[in-house]
């Protein structure tokens, strides 16, 4: 598509246990869609698709009455819960437009931000990331460990752009090349910057969610966390290696200084510190070292499986 032309867009929501907030966030979408089709910022045939990832609530219900009084809504339900980057990665694929633009539906993200991430587009750019400027709304907690993951991940080799999580527009090149990517692990936060197609940022301000409550506890980030490392860096099995070569000098020197004290000193005392301490010590190194084997291991075995990564249950346009 000619880059010139107004493009078709297509926002991408996944949704999972969304009722609280949806009638509010597809007030605004609406109002957005109609906005820039009358600024002539995209085609008249754009719209937002939401993704129901097997809600337990009446979510669906409600992205139902939603596509049945306006043509601008289109909705998909996958038959089960199958996570965010998953239920994310469904409607992407999905996706009809020229340009897709994914967006949760909590409306912490500034929508106003839509409109330069489609500026940055007509400018040649395939990927348009959106950055938080501050996360002066999350817990301490939340942002002391964001912050230390950010800046891990990129130390451990995962190419990430800093305080940019799902926010983003891909254009139908971009999206095309997300498709040959098959894993079943997913992060697409790692994935993207992968592609290689021309790329800038554009930087918002994030607000407190508008109702409802986070589908991220901390099981779910940790795992999120895990995928991403595990996913795209060899670094942490490197570190075994490395581990267990210190730790096997640090063995040889202990030898030789209890050989020089038992052959050449009257020092040498029968005592359970020397046996038990190295024990444990190796003891939970090696624990350590299988726990991360383990977690490779289980990528290797979930990606073999080549299972199906959701399915389809219902569509709504």
């Amino acid at each position: 598509m000619n880059m010139t032309s107004t493009p078709e867009l297509t926002i991408v929501i996944p949704c999972y246990n969304e009722r609280d907030v949806l009638p509010e966030t597809n007030r605004r979408m609406s109002e957005l869609i109609a906005r820039l089709i009358s600024h002539h910022k995209i085609a008249d045939t754009s719209h937002v698709l939401y993704v129901d990832d097997g809600s337990k609530d009446n979510t669906w219900e409600l992205i139902k009455s939603f596509t049945s009084s306006s043509t601008k809504i289109k909705g998909v339900k996958l038959s089960a819960n199958r996570g965010h980057q998953t239920a994310l990665m469904a409607g992407l694929f999905a996706a009809t437009g020229d340009v897709v633009i994914s967006v949760d539906a909590d409306l912490q993200d500034d929508l106003a931000a839509i409109e330069q991430m489609l500026d940055a587009y007509q400018a040649g750019n395939q990927i348009v990331l959106g950055v938080r400027k501050q996360r002066s709304v999350d817990t301490l907690f939340k942002r002391s460990s964001a912050q230390l993951y950010y800046r891990l991940l990129p130390a451990l080799g995962v190419n990430v752009v800093y305080n940019h999580a799902d926010y983003r527009l891909l254009g139908r090149r971009a999206l095309e090349a997300l498709k040959q990517y098959s894993e079943v692990n997913l992060f697409l936060r790692g994935i993207v910057p992968l592609l290689g197609f021309k790329t800038t940022t554009v930087f918002y301000d994030r607000a407190e969610r508008f109702a409802g409550e986070s589908k991220y506890p901390l099981r779910k980030m940790l795992m999120l966390a895990l995928d991403g490392i595990t996913s795209f860096t060899a670094f942490p099995l490197r570190l075994i290696s490395v581990v267990g070569l210190t730790v096997s000098m640090i063995s040889a020197i202990m030898i030789a200084w209890v050989l020089w004290v038992k052959l050449f000193t009257a020092q040498a005392l029968p005592g359970w510190a020397s046996s038990v301490i190295p024990i444990y010590f190796l003891g939970g190194i090696q624990l350590l070292s299988i726990g991360v084997l383990g977690e490779y291991v289980a990528k290797i075995y979930f990606e073999t499986k080549r299972r199906p990564r959701y399915f389809i249950e219902e569509t709504s346009d």
